[in-house]
């Protein structure tokens, strides 16, 4: 594939914009940690927003819902080998 000379190509950014003075306040790679942590984003429903305000919440609430669910199954598991 041939690479287009300056002239061929078309720049669809505006002249009263200025990048140099968008882009200095920028820093690279800001949230590259985070992404290699594998931070998993989720759009909570207004009203479950408003019963857990914090992540926190969310968190400790669905590791009980964890702990109760494999107590369960090991309950299941229990009283089936009778």
């Amino acid at each position: 594939m041939k690479k287009k000379s300056n002239e061929e190509q078309n720049d669809d950014l505006r002249a009263q914009y200025d990048l140099g003075r968008f882009l200095k306040t920028g820093v690279q790679g800001k949230y590259a940690e985070r992404f290699r942590e594998g931070t998993n984003l989720v759009l909570l429903a207004p009203d479950v927003a408003e019963a857990f305000p914090t992540a926190d919440a969310v968190n400790e609430t669905l590791r009980l819902v964890l702990q109760l669910t494999t107590l369960r199954a090991e309950k299941r598991r229990s009283s089936a080998k009778r």
